[in-house]
């Protein structure tokens, strides 16, 4: 079998947060791909590209869809948080070997469940119309919900890496019932290979219960693991070579 992984970073960041684990597979064998998200990747201080304010969650799907179909297996799919939501589209289109979803954003349909998950919409409406524009992320906000795990200076470092994001992929990740396009839905009838989702323990911006619904979700071709001590960048806490570990076994269980 042919090892290849396409790592997929979250909303804000960009393919240097899947560094860690991009040494790591490529030290097990696996050929690793790190495509950034459209409009991702380039300086965070710059001003965003015009471009971003009209980006949607389908536009990254689609891209990351043409991307794998360029590669010469049919690979791995592991997004974190938004990325998650997309590796599960490209999926249902029978185009991942396996998913590895880490931390995902609820896909469309599905309610917040907890005041922290509710924190990040309602700081997004105090924002006005964010939806009309590329928007950033406050450290403030950005670090108790998703860098709690990281010791301070790291946090700062993570933090000045973030760039813009689409305030229209903010929409539709949060706040789906008013989007005509239902952008965030996945078609999980249609995801035909083994799943595996990693779950912070520690994790405010998903709470552990919503990946624990997707699993209910898929049923028998989903499996679920727990990163105990972990949040919301699990690949990139201290500690992280353990979850890594638990999901390369976990592909080499699946996929031989």
């Amino acid at each position: 079998m042919t090892k290849e992984i396409v790592l997929i970073h979250g909303a804000f960041a960009g393919p240097w947060c899947m560094a860690d684990y991009a040494g790591f597979f490529r030290a097990r064998g696996w050929t690793v791909h790190t495509p950034a998200l459209r409009f991702h990747g380039g300086d965070p201080a710059a001003e965003p590209d015009a471009g971003l304010t009209d980006t949607s969650v389908l536009d990254y799907a689609n891209d990351i869809a043409e991307f794998v179909q360029g590669l010469d297996s049919k690979p791995v799919i592991l997004g974190h948080a938004i990325a998650g939501v997309v590796a599960q589209q490209v999926a249902s289109r029978g185009l991942a070997s396996a998913i590895v979803l880490i931390n995902p954003n609820a896909a469309w349909g599905t309610l917040p469940e907890t005041d922290d998950e509710r924190a990040v919409p309602r700081a997004l409406m105090e924002g006005g119309a964010f939806w009309k524009q590329p928007m950033r992320v406050d450290f403030d906000l950005m670090a108790p919900f998703a860098l709690n795990k990281m010791p301070k200076a790291q946090q700062h470092a993570v933090f000045d890496q973030l760039g813009p994001e689409s305030g229209r992929v903010m929409f539709e990740m949060f706040f789906w019932m008013f989007d005509d396009h239902h952008a965030m839905k996945v078609d999980i009838d249609k995801v035909d290979c083994p799943v595996l989702i990693v779950s912070g323990s520690e994790d405010r911006a998903v709470n552990p219960n919503t990946c624990r619904a997707l699993e209910k979700l898929y049923g028998d071709r989903a499996t679920f693991l727990s990163a105990e001590g972990h949040a919301h960048f699990l690949f990139m806490e201290p500690g992280w070579e353990k979850p890594a570990a638990q999901i390369a076994d976990w592909l080499d269980q699946k996929l031989g």
